[in-house]
């Protein structure tokens, strides 16, 4: 009678794979947190976005301009607002000088308001603290919220003032006046499904990050405000390549304006000159910053 073997392979492999897939596994993913939460950031950078795209630097278009940013030094976001600001400048026609002395005309910027706003409204019982009684059975130190509805309203403001003047006089050009804009990020909470979430740094309703639909209607305080230079869209201005290819030099057209004008004094030195009155219009502004 043949003695049954004690090891089987194929029997020991199925026994083995079955006791591995009766175990249960787990992993872990590390995450971590910035400073500052990406809605704060989205809330001031929307609102600096809204309250630069109001100003109207048509005025300057064609000047060359130094962008003088000494007084926001302490303003939260300090570089994208002045960024945002260069970026509308070049945008609108203005010829951005690094230094100072190159340029013809300076603008000033400053900040009265650049932040974030939160406001908190729960429905329901907020969190508490539980006093301890000793002789008793233990209980809990804190009870948690227990929300039926909740919203946090967060909204981002961004107040901005600008003025030009001219570099070698000092006379006065244009001012932007108090430009106020804010965004706004809305969270809602209802008997715990949430957050739904609703306002000008989101596109449309989102529930816990989702889009819930893509767009709903709502009134935008930007619309019909904007200018002509959308910086929120795509726009080139001169092909690079031409720009590049430029000689280092005055053009064409200069030059012969610069002959012709050495032209016309050859010709006014021959010729007895007699002065000519001043406009009416143009005297009062010269005696009035002491021009000559």
């Amino acid at each position: 009678m043949p003695r049954p073997s004690c090891f089987n392979p194929v029997l020991a492999a199925l026994l083995l794979a079955l006791g591995f897939g009766t175990l249960s596994g787990c992993g872990t993913t590390r995450s971590s947190d910035t400073m500052r939460t990406a809605t704060e950031q989205l809330l001031i950078s929307d609102a600096i976005d809204r309250a630069v795209q109001t100003v109207n630097f048509g005025t300057l278009a064609g000047q060359s301009v130094y962008l003088d940013d000494s007084r926001l030094e302490s303003v939260v976001d300090k570089d994208y607002l002045v960024s945002t600001l260069r970026q509308h400048l070049l945008a609108s026609g203005c010829a951005l000088r690094d230094e100072r002395e190159e340029a013809d005309f300076i603008v000033e910027a400053r900040a009265g308001a650049v932040g974030t706003d939160r406001n908190d409204l729960l429905f329901g019982v907020p969190s508490m603290n539980v006093p301890q009684i000793m002789p008793l059975q233990p209980t809990p130190s804190a009870i948690p919220e227990i929300p039926i509805a909740k919203r946090r309203d967060q909204r981002g403001i961004a107040k901005i003032a600008l003025f030009a003047y001219h570099r070698e006089t000092g006379a006065p050009v244009w001012q932007s006046g108090e430009t106020e804009q804010e965004s706004s990020s809305n969270d809602v909470w209802i008997l715990g499904a949430g957050p739904f979430q609703r306002g000008t740094v989101n596109e449309g309703t989102e529930f816990a990050g989702k889009h819930v639909r893509d767009e709903l209607p709502g009134h935008d305080p930007m619309r019909g405000r904007r200018q002509s230079v959308d910086l929120a869209r795509e726009a080139t201005f001169l092909p690079a390549e031409r720009l590049a290819k430029l000689p280092k030099r005055l053009p064409a057209a200069a030059d012969g304006v610069v002959q012709a004008s050495h032209a016309e004094s050859a010709a006014d030195q021959s010729q007895p000159h007699e002065p000519q009155p001043l406009p009416a219009g143009d005297a009062e502004p010269m005696l009035r910053y002491g021009t000559q």
